[in-house]
């Protein structure tokens, strides 16, 4: 139990106009803001927490989160995991990665997709439908058609360093 210093009650606290709809699928701009190392629900392999900050063209602000698997017992799904690393480091210009904060305060592109509650979801708790990460691209690219199926695209994503936006540095830049 944590002590909050003061009491609050409900009637003195304000209303959010925010709401929690999903974001539209498309394609977006959006900045690193988290990579954590964790690991996977079996414990038997490891995964990328990523958190992604949209930046425009609409919907700023607005959140989407994805997990990469970088190490599974599942050689179909790690191979998946780093596809879509290589596709994150492609979009952002780096050649190589040791540490998951190099990732943080990069600018990317982001395919957000809306993925339907299935019956298995259902049984496992999720009832409503959520966002996805569907794919990557540099923010230079030139517009492009969505894949259908983004980890599995021919399209290169062109490597092209990303800036931070002003006044955010990466970890690494002390």
């Amino acid at each position: 139990m944590a002590f909050l210093g003061e009491t609050f009650s409900v009637d003195s606290l304000p209303v959010s106009d925010r709401t929690y709809d999903l974001v539209p699928e498309g394609w977006y701009t959006a900045t690193i803001t988290k990579a954590d190392i964790n690991m996977t629900k079996s414990g038997t392999g490891q995964k990328l927490d990523m958190r992604y900050d949209i930046t425009g063209p609409t919907h700023e602000g607005r959140v989407i989160f994805g997990t990469i698997n970088i190490r599974n017992q599942s050689a179909r799904a790690e191979e998946i995991g780093r596809q879509q690393l290589g596709e994150i480091l492609r979009a952002i210009g780096l050649g190589t990665i040791q540490d998951s904060d190099q990732l943080i305060g990069n600018v990317l592109g982001i395919r957000v997709k809306i993925k339907h509650a299935s019956e298995a979801d259902k049984a496992n708790g999720y009832s409503d439908s959520r966002n996805e990460i569907g794919g990557f691209r540099s923010v230079s690219s030139a517009p492009m058609a969505a894949p259908t199926n983004a980890v599995f695209s021919t399209q290169p994503a062109t490597p092209a360093p990303a800036a931070a936006p002003e006044g955010i540095k990466p970890p690494w830049a002390k």
